[in-house]
C-alpha cells in the first residue's frame, strides 16, 4: 500500500497522544480511588461499574480517529477492474478421442461441466464465445452476455458436430480471434480485450497450422490458453476394438508460450475445475492503483457510531 500525502500520517501522533493522555488519566483515577478510606461511602457515591464496558467508547472513538487519519493520508492499493468488452472466447476439442473413459465419465462430459463452471465465474458483463473444433472448427455461440445461451451451447458439444474428424487446433484459434473480431461494430477499429481458452487432448492433425494461428493470435494481442487434458493410457472403444489416444500437450504449449497465455495440464475432473478457476482469475482483468481511502474513512464511521451507542447503552450519554 502507498499514499498520495503521507505526510498526513503525521496525524497519528496526535491520536497516540491521546491514548497516552487517556491511560494517564486512568491512572490517576485507581489512585484517588485508594486514597478514599471510606469505603461505605465511596460504594455509595461510585456504585461498582464494568470494568471493561467503561473503556470500549474510547477505544473505538481513539481507533476512529486513527482511521480517519489514514483515509485523510489517501491510501491506495493495486485492484483488479474487469476490462470493458471483455470477451473471452472458449474453444473445445469434440474429436473421437474426447470420448475415452480415462475421466469420469469421459473426457468431453468432464470437459463440459467444467466449462460450463467456468464461464458461470466469470463477470456477467464478459462476452463470452464457443467454439468446437475437430477437424474443423465452428462457432456455436458467437461472443455475448446471454449466460443461458452459452449453457445450451456447451450441451450440445457432442463427437461429429463440426463434421469432419480430426484435431484443428490452429483452426480453432483462427475461429476464435474471428468472432472476437465480429464482437460489434467497434472491434474492426477498436479490438475488444480478450483471451482464447482452449482444451484439447492431443496434437494438431488437420488443417491451419497451430504456430500460424499462434502468430496473428499475437497479432492481434489475444493470449491464448490451452489445457491439455486427459491421461498417457486414455483408450477409445471402437467396435470392440480398444484404440489408444494419450494425451498430447506439446502442441498446446508451445500455442501457449507463443501468445503469452498460460498452459495447463489436468488430468482429472477436479484439476480441470481448478485450471479453469485459476484462469477465471486472470482473463479480462486489468490491474490499476486506485485511491482506498473510502475504506478505512466508512470503517472509522462504523467505529464512531459503536462507540456513542456503547456509551449511551452503558452510560445514558455520548462520549
Amino acid at each position: 500500500m502507498t499514499w498520495l500525502s503521507p505526510g498526513r500520517l503525521w496525524l497519528l501522533l496526535g491520536v497516540l497522544a491521546l491514548v497516552v493522555g487517556y491511560l494517564a488519566m486512568q491512572r490517576r483515577r485507581s489512585r484517588y480511588a485508594v486514597r478514599f478510606t471510606n469505603l461505605r461511602l465511596l460504594d455509595r457515591v461510585a456504585p461498582q461499574r464494568p470494568a471493561w464496558r467503561r473503556h470500549v467508547p474510547a477505544g473505538l472513538f481513539l481507533a476512529m480517529l486513527a482511521l480517519l487519519v489514514v483515509g485523510f493520508a489517501r491510501p491506495t492499493a493495486e485492484v483488479r477492474v474487469p476490462r470493458e468488452r471483455a470477451t473471452v472466447m472458449v474453444a473445445v476439442d469434440v474429436s473421437t478421442s474426447m470420448l475415452a473413459t480415462d475421466v469420469d465419465p469421459d473426457r468431453l462430459a468432464a470437459a463440459k461441466s467444467a466449462a460450463k463452471r467456468f464461464v458461470d465465474g466469470l463477470p456477467e458483463e464478459f462476452n463470452v464465445g464457443l467454439v468446437a473444433f475437430a477437424g474443423s472448427a465452428a462457432v456455436l455461440v458467437p461472443p455475448g452476455t446471454d449466460r443461458e445461451a452459452l449453457h445450451e451451447g456447451i450441451g450440445r458439444l457432442a463427437e461429429g458436430v463440426t463434421g469432419v474428424q480430426g484435431t484443428a487446433i490452429g483452426e480453432a484459434i483462427n475461429t476464435s480471434l474471428g468472432a472476437v473480431k465480429g464482437l460489434d461494430s467497434q472491434a474492426a477499429k477498436e479490438p475488444p480485450p480478450a483471451r482464447i481458452v482452449l482444451l484439447s487432448d492431443g496434437a494438431n492433425t488437420s488443417g491451419m497450422d497451430p504456430m500460424e494461428a499462434a502468430t496473428e493470435a499475437v497479432a492481434a494481442k489475444v493470449p491464448v490458453h490451452t489445457i491439455s487434458f486427459g491421461t498417457p493410457g486414455g483408450f477409445v472403444d471402437r467396435g470392440g476394438r480398444p484404440i489408444q489416444v494419450p494425451v498430447d500437450g506439446q502442441t498446446l504449449q508451445a500455442v501457449a508460450d507463443e501468445t503469452g497465455g498460460m498452459f495447463h495440464e489436468a488430468s482429472t475432473t477436479e484439476e480441470l475445475r481448478a485450471v479453469y478457476d485459476d484462469i477465471g482469475t486472470s482473463v479480462g482483468y486489468r490491474t490499476e492503483r486506485q485511491d482506498v481511502s473510502a475504506r478505512f474513512i466508512g470503517l472509522g464511521l462504523v467505529l464512531a457510531m459503536g462507540a456513542a451507542a456503547g456509551s449511551m447503552r452503558w452510560f445514558s450519554r455520548l462520549p
